[in-house]
């Protein structure tokens, strides 16, 4: 009896824990984006008595010649290249890291547990691309996010990398596969959970990066999602019907993300906790 009440009331905890977490704060958003401007004014947490939802969401795409529309497309290539670039990269390199022992893998080790505690530091990087001729541009902002993203990729696929059979790679290498073949055809579509995971979780911190847009990739035709917020912050008035409709939009499709794959996530987050 007792552990049923606990289970029941752990579980009832977890659910309201959430509730006040996550669908208050989103109802909060819902109803100043839905509000005028002079209600919104007042950021209350209250029913709005006029929806003018749809006029606010319009007036937020066609604001300054239709800006948010070019930052979606920029964060999504920028998304899309980056996140790609780090699954197949950390991919290989967590492969190797665990497969292969060296003298050189301690050193490997410590250069990737460097990046994640190592805070990024934005004036030496911004003089390391001006030197590179990548500053302002948004391939320099692909190899900001990869560096700075590629550490904890690495540790999830070498996790998982464990929990692979040896036995399968030399299959392969009897049956002829070289190593690029080894990797890409037997090794990585086994990867499919953590590949999951690393492209939901890198994807929704590069979209809704705002720091790294705002120090490495300044312009409005480079402007990113996160940066159009902006356009309705004023120093003396700030229209907030408007900077939550903007919120709004920026924030579904990773709430897409996260509701259709959440198992994935959950699943390639824990593939490597038993073993390796």
């Amino acid at each position: 009896m007792r552990n049923v009440v606990w289970k029941w009331g752990a579980g009832t905890v977890a659910i309201a824990l959430a509730f006040v977490v996550f669908i208050i704060p989103f109802a909060f958003i819902l109803f100043t984006a839905g509000k005028t401007q002079a209600e919104a004014a007042a950021l209350e947490f209250t029913w709005p008595t006029e929806w003018v939802l749809f006029e606010n969401i319009v007036t937020v795409i066609q604001t300054r010649d239709f800006l948010l529309v070019r930052a979606f497309f920029n964060s999504t290539v920028l998304t899309v290249v980056a996140v790609a670039i780090m699954v197949v990269l950390a991919a290989m390199v967590g492969y190797v890291l665990q497969r292969r022992r060296s003298r050189w893998n301690p050193l490997v080790n410590s250069l990737v547990l460097a990046g994640l505690i190592i805070p990024p530091a934005v004036v030496p990087t911004i003089w390391v691309m001006q030197g590179l001729e990548i500053f302002k541009t948004l391939p320099g902002l692909i190899a900001v996010h990869v560096a700075f993203g590629l550490s904890f990729c690495i540790l999830l696929f070498r996790a998982f990398v464990a929990t692979i059979p040896r036995e399968l790679d030399e299959a392969a290498i009897i049956d002829g596969a070289g190593p690029i073949k080894l990797f890409f055809r037997v090794i990585f579509p086994l990867l499919r959970s953590v590949i999951v995971t690393v492209i939901v979780v890198q994807a929704v911190f590069v979209f809704n990066d705002f720091t790294y847009a705002l120090y490495f990739l300044p312009g409005d035709d480079n402007a990113t999602v996160q940066l159009t917020t902006f356009n309705f912050i004023a120093q003396s008035t700030s229209s907030y019907n408007l900077l939550f409709a903007d919120v709004l939009l920026i924030t579904i499709p990773p709430l897409i993300m996260y509701i259709f794959f959440q198992r994935e996530i959950v699943g390639g987050m824990t593939s490597g906790a038993v073993k390796g």
